[in-house]
């Protein structure tokens, strides 16, 4: 009775009151998606264009902007949970001993992931980061298959083919195996296997992962600023506090991190997954464009090649994956009927 008269009113006030409710409800749902697909893309374009962001605190040693990194994004996803009024979901991602130990194991593994997307930006591998991120859609499929035991389909076997030709193609070519792209792709991987066994929210099981971190994270800016350490790399840090350019770019971290982490996590309660896996290739496509034409990382023939074949899976398994999502959503309306 009231969500009638709701409907009533709504339909008014509105421009389009001439419709049915039906009609009202779909371009409502219209609209939504869209600020869903407008979400996506700005998460994305935050992740695309972080190398360049990364490459500005390329003098602060990467375990140092790591640390900052961790400690920071704590403070910007608790402003974001608190304002959402979900703060409590993070107590969800610790409250037994299993989802404890894999908020634990995720954490780990995507505080590497970090590390090496740092690292590449600082060593000028940017390229190589970018790769590794377009292979990870293809790894997390073959990780599904061996740990989930998820139906390869053959269109997304052949898509393995094309990452694992790109890889042989650029190791034969280079003569050396592109490690950061490997590295990037499994690690990434291997944190989605972890969060599909999590289920929980993305937001709050992030900040869970960094409440988990934040403390190693504090030790070791203590010891860099109180006893000088360093990291493998054995360059001077202790920036924070004393340059304040570079304080401001670390404290930025945290937004940088936060802020499309909550955009991905509005779109996909909006948008289908065919949809949002699309979308998500703007990441990698930025970070390409970013490390060629920004920071002039040489683009070789042997690039020239591998990418292509990247490109060539990447149409493919998305062609599939919408198709699939199509087919699965036409078998549902016929079971509903």
């Amino acid at each position: 009775m009231l969500a009638n008269a709701g409907c009533a009113q709504s339909l008014q006030s509105r421009p389009w009151s001439g419709l049915t409710p039906a009609q009202v409800a779909g371009i409502n749902d219209m609209t939504d998606g869209m600020k869903g697909v407008l979400a996506m893309v700005g998460a994305c374009t935050i992740w695309g264009l972080s190398p360049l962001y990364f490459d500005l605190i390329a003098h602060v040693p990467p375990l140092e902007v790591l640390a900052h990194r961790t400690i920071w994004s704590l403070g910007a996803l608790g402003v974001i949970l608190g304002l959402r009024g979900h703060l409590g979901r993070v107590r969800g991602c610790l409250d037994t001993g299993r989802t404890a130990g894999l908020t634990l194991l995720a954490a780990l593994v995507i505080s590497a992931n970090w590390f090496g997307f740092i690292s590449a930006v600082q060593l000028g591998r940017a390229l190589e980061a970018s790769l590794g991120y377009y292979i990870f859609p293809m790894v997390a499929v073959l990780f599904g298959m061996l740990f989930f035991g998820d139906r390869l389909r053959r269109p997304q076997g052949f898509a393995v083919a094309m990452a694992a030709a790109a890889v042989i193609v650029l190791t034969a070519g280079l003569g050396v195996v592109p490690v950061i792209s490997v590295f990037l792709a499994l690690s990434f991987a291997t944190y989605g296997a972890l969060k599909r066994r999590l289920r929980a929210d993305p937001v709050a099981s992030v900040a869970a992962e960094v409440a988990l971190l934040a403390p190693l994270a504090l030790v070791w800016l203590a010891l860099v600023h109180g006893a000088g350490w360093t990291d493998m790399t054995e360059r001077p840090g202790a920036v924070f506090g004393t340059d304040w350019p570079s304080t401001i770019l670390l404290v930025m971290a945290g937004p940088v991190t936060a802020v499309p982490l909550w955009l991905f996590s509005y779109a996909a309660q909006r948008v289908v997954l065919p949809t949002l896996g699309l979308i998500q290739y703007m990441n990698p496509t930025l970070q390409f464009l970013c490390a060629a034409l920004v920071l002039a990382e040489p683009v070789t023939v042997w690039h020239a090649v591998a990418f292509p074949l990247i490109w060539l899976g990447l149409a493919v398994y998305s062609h599939d994956g919408w198709r699939h999502a199509r087919r699965l959503r036409q078998e549902a309306r016929a079971l509903n009927l």
